[in-house]
């Protein structure tokens, strides 16, 4: 097993640690595969020696001795929406912790040859399970054809499919109503995301559940595409349709919500309550602070990292939906 030093042209290896730690090679690699019969001062004695010698590990060449990669695949689309991205970035903080590296691989969600390409990259890679952040119907339907050999869960699919791990988006939609409502709301619209998205289809299930529970008609729903510019571009509809309050299905949304109704004269919350979904970092910066719902991606990674490499007891993790919050600032008062 040959690793390198950080040093040009020197090579740094089993034998080298082993020396400086007055211990054998089998010791060594004992310390390299995590095995747990190996004593803490020899353990720490082999982790001095390795990094006063600067040694590092050469996942391909521990691969090859162990039949283990230490390396966890994400296949992902749409990955600059903010819900995807940050769940890529929360997964491999969650996948470095559990001591794995993280592959990477993109393809468009409508391109079923991008994604079956993709699969296949990651497997030849050895990747040792697969988190696909999967926010389209279409990538599922592509999944299920194919018998990918490692464990595979997916994020972003609302709870669809057999290991479909997602935060509770119908549950996050009727809290943001709820939210609306309690403050005396009972004309409420809703800025949907794209149709495509299974988010985007179980935020505005939630919605229509929340109104019909409380015996509220059910309000006008507006097609948005996720971004600032959609919900600026809503404005006209919402105004017509004479509600006083609207829940968004995205932060970004509501941001050129609020912008366009400020062009058009109205304040918020004075003249119409906005809600959004997400609690994007700006959020608590918006003019005024956006009442949203809060998802919590880190622990939505760390349940993922645990399904696929959680070896025997992968199928005991715990898939359960992710609870949301509301988080209550500035957008919401009650109607004039």
């Amino acid at each position: 097993m040959s690793e390198s030093s950080s040093t040009p042209g020197r090579t740094i290896g089993v034998r080298d640690v082993a020396a400086l730690a007055r211990v054998s090679r089998q010791t060594v690699s004992r310390v390299l595969n995590d095995h747990p019969d190996v004593a803490p001062e020899t353990l720490e004695r082999v982790r001095a020696a390795m990094a006063e010698l600067g040694y590092r590990m050469n996942n391909a060449a521990r691969a090859l001795g162990t039949r283990r990669s230490r390396t966890l695949g994400v296949l992902a689309s749409d990955a600059l929406q903010y819900g995807p991205s940050r769940s890529i970035a929360a997964l491999e903080a969650s996948a470095r912790e559990a001591g794995y590296w993280v592959s990477a691989a993109f393809a468009e969600a409508a391109d079923a040859d991008a994604v079956v390409a993709a699969v296949d990259h990651l497997v030849t890679q050895g990747v040792e399970g697969i988190v696909v952040v999967a926010p389209h119907a279409r990538t599922l339907a592509v999944l299920d054809e194919l018998r990918i050999g490692v464990p595979v869960v997916t994020l972003h699919s609302a709870g669809h499919g057999a290991r479909g791990l997602s935060v509770d988006q119908a549950a996050g939609a009727r809290l943001a109503v709820g939210a609306l409502a309690d403050a005396g709301h009972t004309r409420i619209a809703h800025l949907a995301g794209p149709s495509d998205w299974l988010e985007a289809e179980s935020r505005a299930e939630g919605f229509a559940a929340e109104l019909a529970a409380r015996g509220i008609e059910p309000g006008p729903v507006i097609a948005g595409d996720w971004s600032a510019g959609s919900g600026y571009a809503a404005v006209e509809a919402i105004l017509a349709s004479e509600v006083t309050a609207v829940f968004a299905a995205n932060d970004q949304m509501a941001l050129g919500l609020l912008g366009g109704l400020h062009e058009a004269g109205l304040a918020v919350p004075r003249d119409i309550s906005v809600v959004g979904f997400d609690d994007i970092p700006d959020a608590a910066f918006y003019w005024p602070k956006l009442t949203t719902v809060r998802q919590d991606f880190d622990e939505l990674a760390r349940r993922a990292v645990a399904a696929v490499v959680g070896g025997a007891d992968a199928e005991a993790a715990d898939l359960a939906p992710v609870a949301p919050v509301l988080i209550s600032r500035d957008s919401v008062a009650p109607p004039r």
